[in-house]
């Protein structure tokens, strides 16, 4: 088990729940999209938001954000020792450096003794684009057993200043290197480790890279807290890391549907339905730990999702609902979501 630090009121590590992180994408001197952005991340299940400081406006403008917002609030620093200094004095809850780029050993230690004052963690983040040449060199280009060198080489030059208020994460955009990297450095530290695919893409393929990359590792127990990388709105990945976590069964909450995947039986049009089933889930904001089966044979249907605690089946114009396996009524087609939502609801409130 990794060490626990605490980043605001979330606990990162030391058996806590794995906790979800997004980044804003609007401007870092804009108060008011930043405030609109993380209000609708923390609404859709972030725990914690990551904001870039690009500049000491943007530094400054953490301290107006923070006190607007009620989720942690970490601050991504590249090259600037003195944006990490500010982004501490403005109330960051925990900031992001790669020690590789902040500067000479000077320099980072005036970001660790600024952390050390205000008792922040560091996150320690290094990833396949920014490797120090020797790494590079001595393994022959970008390599997983680099990236947990360089990840354990940083956090060693910080455990010597004498702070380990430390979370690590290294990532790489290739799914297997960024999974032996994080093998590795899960066996040579005991601190929290952040995890996520940087660089994943689209919405369908971040979603695919990341469940392909994250999966793994969180079903060994390797990972404290995350991030799905996504060119989307931040909020898509809240989203697909709640449902990811369900999936596995480290998430409570959340509506988990399944579908059979139709034959020649099928009289119904049950790609269209299940969309919609799941549409209207989100939309009702139900967040109840419940299995809804969509089947599209009436007669197997109930027998094959006995164990969904409710369930729609049918075809040739009508169908059922039923629960546990159990069939409670039967429907025009035409109802049968509408009515399915209305059991649900009923039973929940």
């Amino acid at each position: 088990m990794t060490k626990q630090v605490m980043c605001g009121n979330v606990a990162i590590g030391g058996g806590a729940p794995i906790s979800i992180q997004s980044m804003t994408n609007v401007s870092s001197t804009d108060e008011k999209e930043l405030v609109r952005q993380i209000s609708s991340l923390a609404a859709a299940g972030c725990d914690i938001v990551r904001v870039a400081v690009p500049d000491m406006e943007a530094a400054e403008t953490l301290k107006k954000v923070k006190k607007q917002i009620a989720i942690p609030l970490v601050a991504d620093i590249h090259f600037d020792y003195r944006l990490a200094v500010a982004a501490i004095a403005s109330g960051a809850d925990k900031i992001r450096i790669n020690p590789g780029n902040i500067g000479d050993a000077n320099r980072v230690r005036e970001v660790v003794k600024a952390a050390s004052e205000r008792n922040i963690p560091i996150r320690v983040g290094v990833n396949s684009g920014s490797l120090e040449k020797d790494i590079i060199e001595k393994n022959g280009g970008v390599t997983a057993e680099g990236l947990a060198e360089s990840a354990l080489r940083n956090l060693r030059l910080i455990e010597d200043m004498g702070y380990d208020n430390l979370v690590v994460s290294l990532k790489s955009s290739d799914v297997a290197m960024n999974y032996h990297a994080h093998k590795i450095v899960s066996e040579g530290t005991e601190h929290p480790i952040h995890i996520g695919i940087t660089e994943a893409g689209t919405i369908r393929r971040g979603q695919l890279k990341s469940a392909a990359g994250l999966s793994p590792l969180l079903l060994q127990g390797i990972g404290d807290t995350m991030r799905i990388s996504m060119t989307a709105d931040p909020v898509e990945e809240v989203i697909f890391a709640k449902e990811l976590l369900a999936i596995l069964g480290m998430a409570e909450g959340g509506v988990n549907i399944v579908s059979c995947p139709t034959c020649g039986r099928t009289k119904i049009d049950l790609q269209g339905l299940a969309e919609a089933v799941e549409k209207r889930m989100n939309e009702e904001k139900i967040a109840h730990n419940i299995t809804i089966a969509v089947m599209g044979c009436a007669v197997n249907g109930p027998g094959e999702a006995k164990s969904a605690d409710y369930g729609v089946a049918g075809g040739q114009g009508k169908g059922i609902i039923f629960s546990k396996g159990k069939i409670i009524k039967t429907t025009p087609e035409e109802h049968l979501l509408d009515e399915l939502i209305g059991i649900i609801k009923a039973d929940i409130k």
